[in-house]
């Protein structure tokens, strides 16, 4: 019998989704980037940025429903989510009194992570807490780009 030599090794993961980086914005040398859109760049959607402002439950559970759709299925969203579902309920009870930033700095970070963007917990947190309806903008903005490169690869 032969002896082994090497241990098994590592399978790299499957990357699922489509193209993470669709407006090509420079990579730095940490292999990160910026967002594609700036915090402030929301007044380009002025309805999307209303709706966040106005009803920022409903743009948070809907943001949710793709992202999560987008990391097991590897596929947009079919409808673009449910209006009303568990994820917007929670974030509408928690948004009068101020505490919808609570689950929003969880899912940035999540979406930060997923595109290799830039920035810090400390930072998702102060644009959560101090500007809901642009970083609700922001991160809508930034999926969306995923799923219609994604529609793209498809036609």
């Amino acid at each position: 019998m032969e002896e082994v030599k090497t241990q098994p090794q590592a399978i790299a993961p499957m990357k699922i989704g489509g193209n993470k980086n669709s407006l090509n914005c420079e990579i730095g040398a940490d292999g990160k980037r910026n967002w594609s859109y700036g915090l402030f760049d929301c007044f380009g959607e002025c309805g999307l940025c209303c709706w966040a402002a106005f009803c920022g439950c409903v743009v948070y559970g809907k943001n949710r429903q793709r992202l999560h759709h987008l990391q097991r299925e590897g596929a947009a969203l079919p409808g673009g989510g449910e209006r009303y579902a568990d994820h917007c309920m929670i974030y509408g009870l928690l948004a009068p009194c101020h505490h919808g930033w609570v689950l929003q700095v969880n899912q940035r970070t999540e979406l930060r992570e997923r595109y290799n963007i830039r920035g810090s917990i400390y930072e998702d947190l102060f644009s959560s807490w101090c500007c809901r309806s642009c970083s609700l903008t922001q991160e809508r903005r930034e999926i969306e780009l995923e799923e219609m490169s994604l529609n793209r690869e498809e036609a």
